[in-house]
């Protein structure tokens, strides 16, 4: 046993953790604190001095306030993160182009394309008439144009619904 070594593995977490004004064994008074408390320490103190001719005859009311929201956020996540990560979720969501991405690229609608069919004009079909036994005829029509026959299905489906409509509307 005295031949083998010893592994150590330390996340990234337990060598830098999120916490500002710890070096060693040495803290700032009343520290470490996370980020979010510095952002709220930071900009409290800038606004409670800007602010002063405002809030100098409530006393040390503001000033207590303000230290007791600094203890407040020690903790504070917003849905399970670190308020600069949401903060970070939120610009990221933001700056996204609004139609996504698929395969890491932008999505984009496709180029139009052109459609490309030929159509060829044909005579007039003979119009059909719907016998009383439900089946149809081809009529002649007025003016005979020379085209090929046209040879209707007898007792078709269509037909039938044609002939159904014609005796509606009589």
């Amino acid at each position: 046993m005295s031949g083998q070594g010893v592994a150590r593995v330390y996340t990234s977490a337990r060598r830098h953790p999120w916490v500002l004004g710890k070096l060693g064994d040495w803290t700032v008074p009343f520290g470490p604190y996370t980020p979010a408390q510095l952002v709220v320490l930071g900009g409290g103190a800038f606004t409670l001095i800007k602010t002063f001719a405002l809030w100098s005859w409530a006393g040390p009311v503001p000033v207590v306030g303000w230290i007791a929201s600094v203890w407040a956020v020690r903790g504070g996540q917003i849905s399970g993160q670190n308020p600069f990560t949401a903060l970070l979720g939120v610009l990221v969501l933001l700056a996204r182009h609004p139609a996504g991405r698929v395969g890491g690229r932008i999505a984009r609608d496709r180029r139009p394309s052109h459609l490309r069919c030929r159509f060829t004009l044909a005579p007039a079909l003979e119009p059909l008439v719907a016998t009383a036994a439900g089946t149809a005829s081809a009529v002649a029509p007025a003016d005979p144009v020379p085209a090929a026959p046209v040879v209707a299905a007898a007792g078709s489906g269509l037909s039938r619904l044609l002939a159904g409509a014609r005796q509606g509307a009589v």
